[in-house]
């Protein structure tokens, strides 16, 4: 039996429709009028007959929900030119087990969609667990940063994930969808240069640390800096694995970063950014100083 016979063409229209706007320009967004797909539409008859029919002649089995997992519960980082693969694992129990189980992500809100982001497969990938009535149902999610996917840098952030569940009682109506089932986040990659000079320095002599945070532009596919954000600068001395803070620096207008410290004894000196809702963390290689 098929399942979810409108659910590619389903959800592929909504990516479609809201990413086919010739030429999209930074400070632009797709056309309005976009929209999530619907439980029916998702697991459901297209012509919705048999579905009535159904519905008259029993009481729909609706499964629970009990968890959704995204990229494993970590945020999914996409930078300006490598596809980034992950995945969606929908837990779902019913009295019947569970026949399937489907989610995606989307971003804006239900009635203002701007960004889709849909599996590879018309099925979820679904493990029975011993009890038979659960089962955890796995869907894999591919972004090109150079595609459609992420067409700009304004989509950074949180991201609704929309999923459902189909009881295994062969009705296609038995079934749960919702639109804001989990939270996840979609974040520009990050990067952090750190350069102490100059090397080597006498004891007691000033040491200037520069560095920048860039992070991933999908607008135009190359980083660029970071502005405004605080960076501490940390020191580990030779022979020790524990870097401290010294103290904390802000990047300027284009990311870079430059502070001065007396140098005292031979050791490490990075920059380390812990992150925003819309920038992963990131921590420089520590750079080396003799100090004479």
């Amino acid at each position: 039996m098929r399942i979810r016979a409108t659910v590619a063409a389903v959800t592929g229209a909504l990516a479609l429709s809201a990413f086919a706007v010739p030429a999209v320009q930074a400070d632009e967004k797709p056309d309005a009028g976009l929209s999530v797909p619907s439980g029916a539409e998702i697991f459901g008859d297209a012509a919705g007959a048999p579905a009535a029919k159904a519905r008259s002649a029993r009481t729909a089995e609706v499964p629970v929900i009990k968890k959704v997992v995204v990229n494993g519960g970590k945020d999914i980082v996409v930078g300006t030119t490598a596809k980034k693969k992950f995945t969606v694992a929908v837990t779902a129990s019913s009295p019947s087990g569970i026949a399937d189980a489907y989610a995606f992500l989307w971003h804006g809100h239900i009635d203002e969609v701007d960004g889709v982001l849909v599996p590879v497969q018309d099925r979820g990938n679904c493990k029975v667990a011993s009890d038979r009535t659960t089962s955890t149902c796995t869907v894999s999610i591919t972004v090109d940063p150079r595609s459609d996917d992420l067409y700009t840098s304004s989509l950074a952030g949180t991201w609704n994930v929309a999923a459902g569940a189909l009881a295994a009682t062969g009705s296609e109506t038995d079934f749960i969808w919702r639109e804001h089932q989990a939270k996840a986040r979609v974040q520009r990659a990050s990067q952090i240069t750190v350069n102490a000079s100059p090397e080597p320095v006498k004891k007691g002599k000033t040491l200037t640390v520069t560095g920048k945070l860039s992070r991933a532009n999908w607008d135009t596919h190359t980083y660029k800096g970071y502005s405004g954000q605080p960076v501490k600068l940390q020191f580990r001395k030779k022979g020790s694995s524990t870097y401290t803070t010294v103290k904390t620096v802000k990047t300027n207008s284009t990311g870079n970063l430059k502070t001065t410290v007396k140098a005292s004894v031979d050791g490490y000196w990075r920059y380390s950014f812990a992150g925003t809702s819309t920038t992963p963390a990131a921590t420089a290689a520590g750079d080396f100083v003799d100090v004479k």
